[in-house]
């Protein structure tokens, strides 16, 4: 998909050169035979008539100069081929390689932690659900107060040092859990005090890492990348939980913590190794007054973002709860104990997992489409509400993996969409904004799930979430065409949607 932004800039063949391209030498003599032709095209008389003589001396002086000059080889191999496209394309870029290398172990270690951490809290707590959404909660408040402003930071400064830190930050965290869990003198304020502190952490690391996505691939590559991101993350959650579900029993959670610790210096080690003259870095953005206004303001300017915005804190806030939501249906509905939820965690990653493997083949074929956008999200709705009626433990489980397809299909396509859209100067502000609708529900969320599932029951997050994922999707679909001014009906989920007719139907029709 290609947004009519107009925040496009056209390439400049000499920055292209500086590239390590040299610019096509075929520029010049084509100029100069322009230079010798007649305007209508014709061949001059002069040169036509050209008498016997002066073709002798003509030829006289090519084969002097063909004695001093080696005679170029005719190419008889033909075009050099181009690459391959494959959902590794990415993959080619030395830079994007090494930053991928250590978040395949860094993110095991993370999802690790985090069935560690959940679990402890439940345990700290008696098994109350609404203990576990504090932390939730504490875990991601952080994000309102921070994301936007770290998306500011992530235009003005180095997000390569930037993220150096950040994870420097994050293993100290896990570090400082793991020996008072080890220990035996962890507390249930110390977990929530250190979920705080993991959040202000990662509300700097989110926008700042997602934005450094298109700096070390270009943004030709950007969507390709994003799905292998995702990849890597899906596929640590299946093996992160797994190992964390077993290995809880084994040896307790603090352990895990401490691995996570160490799993950092994997992504610390892969960003120091980069080569900072590969980076696609866009133009530097001075430290000056006004400019989270200024990226909102660009936002507010553009109806595709803001629809997409909306769209993604309603689902992400009520209908992406069940990262929250699982620990509380293993042990209260279904009665099993650690590694049970580590079994369901797993059987959701096997579906996230395998969409985003789609979305790396998707990505290598162009745009995503905010059709899918929205497909997706109405999908991750209606899948979730059946998965919340399955009266088995077994039918549950077989349930999440469709779901974990269509979660990691909708998040994939709507940071896709952001980062392939908006200018380079602002990307870091507007990817600070994602985040916070993105994650910054989660205060709310956290305490929400953990009080319906009190009141109502531990399915009732699943089902009631699941509804309004649906509706918004539909509402945002239906706002989305309208203002547009499609020039033809559309249906979605079987709702048809006419629209205007004008200037803006095109470039609607295009992103759909």
């Amino acid at each position: 998909m290609r947004l009519n932004t107009g925040t496009e800039r056209q390439s400049d063949p000499t920055t292209t050169a500086t590239r390590g391209q040299a610019p096509p030498a075929e520029g010049v003599s084509a100029v100069t035979d322009r230079s010798c032709a007649a305007p209508s095209g014709r061949v001059r008389p002069k040169q036509a008539a050209t008498a016997p003589a002066q073709q002798a001396d003509v030829a006289a002086t090519k084969s002097v100069q063909d004695a001093e000059v080696p005679a170029k080889q005719p190419d008889t191999t033909g075009p050099k081929p181009q690459p391959k496209a494959s959902m590794f394309a990415s993959l080619r870029v030395r830079n994007y390689r090494l930053f991928f290398s250590g978040q395949i172990i860094s993110n095991i270690g993370t999802w690790m932690q985090r069935i560690a951490q959940d679990w402890l809290v439940f345990e700290l707590s008696g098994n109350n659900p609404v203990a576990l959404g504090i932390a939730v909660a504490l875990q991601f408040l952080p994000t309102l107060m921070l994301s936007l402003w770290a998306g500011v930071l992530a235009d003005r400064i180095d997000k390569r040092k930037l993220c150096i830190a950040i994870q420097g930050g994050i293993g100290v965290q896990a570090l400082v859990l793991g020996l008072l869990d080890v220990s035996g003198v962890v507390t249930l304020w110390q977990v929530y005090v250190l979920c705080f502190v993991l959040g202000i952490f990662s509300s700097l690391d989110v926008p700042t890492r997602q934005s450094f996505v298109a700096e070390m691939v270009g943004r030709k590559q950007v969507t390709n990348a994003v799905a292998l991101n995702s990849s890597v993350f899906n596929m640590a959650r299946i093996v992160g939980p797994a190992i964390a579900g077993f290995a809880i029993t084994w040896v307790g959670t603090g352990w895990m913590f401490l691995a996570n610790s160490v799993t950092t210096l994997a992504v610390i080690t892969g960003l120091l190794m980069m080569n900072p003259d590969k980076l696609f870095r866009g133009p530097a953005v001075p430290r000056a007054k006004g400019q989270l206004r200024e990226g909102l303001a660009y936002v507010r300017g553009r109806s595709d973002l803001v629809s997409l915005m909306v769209l993604v804190f309603f689902v992400s806030t009520f209908g992406i709860t069940f990262f929250t939501s699982l620990a509380i249906v293993a042990g209260n509905v279904f009665g099993t104990q650690a590694d049970g939820y580590g079994l369901l965690s797993t059987l959701l990653a096997v579906g996230t997992f395998t969409g985003s493997l789609m979305a790396a083949r998707r990505g290598v074929r162009g745009r995503p489409r905010v059709r899918l956008l929205l497909v997706a999200a109405f999908s991750l709705g209606a899948v979730e509400f059946v998965a919340g009626s399955m009266p088995t433990y077994v039918a549950f489980g077989i349930a999440l993996i469709p779901l974990g397809f269509a979660t990691i299909t909708f998040l994939n396509t709507a940071n896709a969409l952001v980062q392939t859209t908006v200018s380079p100067e602002m990307r870091g502000r507007v990817m600070g904004l994602y985040v916070l609708v993105l994650i910054g529900g989660n205060p709310i969320g956290g305490p929400m799930v953990g009080w319906m599932a009190d009141a109502f029951g531990g399915r009732s997050p699943f089902l009631i979430g699941g509804v309004i994922s649906a509706i918004a999707a539909v509402a945002c679909a239906v706002v989305l065409v309208r203002r547009g001014g499609m020039t033809r009906p559309v249906r979605i989920a079987g709702l048809r949607v006419l629209s205007a007719r004008g200037e803006p139907a095109a470039r609607t029709r295009r992103a759909l």
